[in-house]
């Protein structure tokens, strides 16, 4: 008995030091990271990483867990914003954060979005199911276009956070990209109030 809970025990740690391995790595490089690397500065082998986590996917959905758990926190202050059309704004902008918390970390929702086997399928859609709840309010108060759907606009904060870090190089900010998702780049589009933005600068970038 006491063999069987020194053999949990290291488990437990060893999970531990490899999600906080692969935080600071997916922070640093990227979800591309070595998994090799990240085995070797938790102090584990490659078979101690694969056992608890079989890819690449198991353990960034492990990693991001924490951050959904702030995506939702925010998700609740957009939902009590004063109308529709701002806490949609507000959704879509912690939405945008989160989608570019790690370099490259739109590739692995795309693939999840395509590929219902993926580790990520269920946060996938859990994510395009919140943004149906909140383009349903904003049509209902006619701050929506009706033909609009909520894959879409998922899609759109992908593509998004796909150069959220490279707006820089191109002589424009990550806010002008996310003005021209939101409200289009024709003239008689009427901007949201983004005095209520929920976005909190870090929450999701250490």
């Amino acid at each position: 008995m006491r063999a069987q809970t020194s053999k949990r025990t290291d488990a437990r740690r060893n999970r531990g030091l490899i999600l906080e391995a692969a935080k600071a790595a997916f922070g640093r490089d990227g979800v591309h990271a070595s998994l090799d690397e990240i085995a070797r500065s938790a102090g584990v082998g490659p078979a101690t990483l694969y056992r608890h986590f079989p890819t690449r996917e198991h353990l960034l959905c492990e990693v991001l867990h924490e951050r959904q758990a702030v995506l939702l926190a925010l998700r609740d202050e957009a939902l009590a914003l004063p109308d529709a059309k701002s806490a949609l704004y507000g959704w879509m902008t912690a939405l945008g954060d989160y989608l570019g918390a790690f370099n490259g970390l739109p590739q692995p929702f795309i693939d999840a979005f395509e590929a219902q086997a993926s580790p990520l399928a269920v946060t996938c859609r859990t994510l395009v199911a919140i943004t149906d709840e909140f383009l349903a309010r904003a049509k209902a108060d006619g701050a929506a276009r009706q033909s609009v759907c909520a894959p879409a606009l998922f899609l759109s904060a992908l593509g998004a956070a796909f150069v959220h870090d490279k707006a820089g190089r191109y002589g424009t900010t990550p806010e002008q990209v996310e003005a021209i998702q939101a409200f289009g780049y024709l003239t008689g589009h009427p901007a949201v109030d983004t005095s209520h933005s929920i976005r909190k600068t870090g929450a999701f970038h250490d």
